[in-house]
């Protein structure tokens, strides 16, 4: 006979009504794909699951059974018509049978987070197709290598302090590491995804993974080019420098939120100064064909993830002895010469070493910002490969526009920022 069990009636329907939805919204994909199993299909199975959930142990096993029979089915009759197996659709039945049981037995968030995945992934089909068959094998190569770092590294590394004096503290190193090339990793998809067309998009995603190699390629194409072509590259080498503030200001929030909070003062100047330079200029096109295309290397390998490591290390820890040793003025001659080599790494330097507290969050600031200024500086000379005067000149003005803003900011923040921050600190601990 079968077991009798007292269901609470509103928590029942509760966890019903979720696996129908459930079901619903991926037959709903599937029906609008024109395949066999689509809308009352999916829904059903989905309830099926949900009942069997409810039921015990015993019924949710019969109720995934009784889908694979059904997938079985499904298949064995697409083949007899010569249409191909519905694997991708099978899989999906199973996988919604799943859902449905996690339901029954009461689950709210995991199931939904699965159906809504699984059906992201069947409505992106095409993009997701077209984006892996344009994928070489360099690129599968420094994904795997990523993968590698990041679960397989990151693990096996000592916790804490280690080596003389405990300058060096080897998981936040490595967390720096992937962070910075994650962000360029991102970015590299994002410019498969959109292209390289157009000095805006190049200019910015560019700038996201190195805003000297993108300043420099884009002034060297706008040589001897035709007006258009040169208006294309001021707009991109801004853009190129607004996306490295960016990306600063990101590293910095992620590593280091505190001393962000004392330095926006001055970053918001440089953004906004940026954005200004820009107008009254035409709107970002995603789509033109016209001004330079920017050819950027993988963003992620090996040698770029050791390159920033060691680096990284190299700054923090020369950072740290000069500190010690010299005081606060060797330490930001130490960010300002590492933001000529990297940017990203100077201000994960300083970030870390705010982290780690070798140094106040006033000093990390102060050290981040005059790592983005240098950055901002070293793009001058690059852009004299554009052996065009005119643009020259026009670069030349914005990008000292630019760190004026940052500097004056600095000073400011200085001078009336730093009493803020500590009265809205007070507030907040308050």
């Amino acid at each position: 006979m079968l077991p009798s069990v007292e269901w609470p009636y509103v928590e029942a329907l509760l966890r019903l009504s979720l696996g129908l939805s459930l079901g619903l919204l991926i037959g709903l994909e599937r029906e609008r794909s024109a395949k066999e199993a689509g809308l009352r299909t999916f829904a059903f199975i989905a309830a099926l699951g949900a009942l069997g959930g409810l039921m015990g142990e015993a019924f949710a096993l019969a109720s995934l059974v009784l889908t694979a029979l059904l997938t079985v089915y499904l298949n064995i009759r697409t083949l007899m018509e010569h249409e191909g197996a519905e694997l991708t659709t099978s899989a999906a039945m199973l996988l919604t049978c799943m859902a449905g049981i996690l339901c029954g037995l009461g689950h709210r968030l995991t199931p939904a987070a699965v159906i809504v995945s699984t059906t992201a992934l069947l409505a992106w089909k095409r993009p997701l197709s077209g984006f892996t068959r344009g994928l070489t094998e360099a690129e599968v190569r420094s994904a795997i290598v990523l993968a590698v770092l990041a679960i397989v590294i990151y693990p096996a590394l000592p916790e804490g302090r280690v080596g003389p004096m405990s300058l060096i503290e080897p998981r936040a190193a490595w967390v720096t590491v992937l962070l910075i090339a994650g962000i360029g990793f991102i970015n590299y998809i994002l410019w498969k995804l959109y292209g390289t067309r157009g000095a805006d998009i190049a200019g910015f995603l560019g700038g996201l993974v190195n805003s000297s190699v993108t300043v420099s390629e884009l002034a060297s194409r706008a040589a001897g080019a035709g007006p258009e072509a040169i208006h294309g590259a001021y707009r991109g080498i801004v853009l190129a420098t607004a996306a490295m503030l960016t990306r600063n200001i990101l590293l910095l929030g992620i590593l280091a939120p505190r001393a962000l909070f004392y330095c926006l003062g001055a970053f918001a100047p440089m953004l906004l100064c940026c954005l200004l330079l820009l107008q009254p200029s035409r709107k970002l096109d995603l789509t033109t064909d016209k001004g330079p295309v920017v050819d950027l290397q993988l963003p992620f390998s090996l040698t770029v993830a050791l390159k920033y490591g060691l680096l990284f290390l190299l700054l923090t820890v020369v950072g740290s002895l000069t500190l010690g040793l010299f005081g606060e003025a060797a330490f930001y001659a130490v960010s300002f010469v590492g933001g000529l080599l990297s940017s990203a790494s100077a201000v994960a330097s300083a970030a870390a070493m705010v982290a780690q507290r070798t140094i106040d969050p006033w000093q990390g600031a102060i050290g981040a910002l005059l790592a983005s200024l240098a950055s901002v500086l070293i793009n001058v000379p690059f852009m004299l490969r554009a052996r065009n005067a005119e643009l020259t000149r026009r670069l030349t003005v914005a990008m000292t526009a630019v760190a004026l803003c940052g500097a004056a900011g600095m000073v400011a923040w200085a001078l009336a920022g730093r009493s803020i921050v500590s009265l809205m600190e007070g507030r907040i601990s308050g």
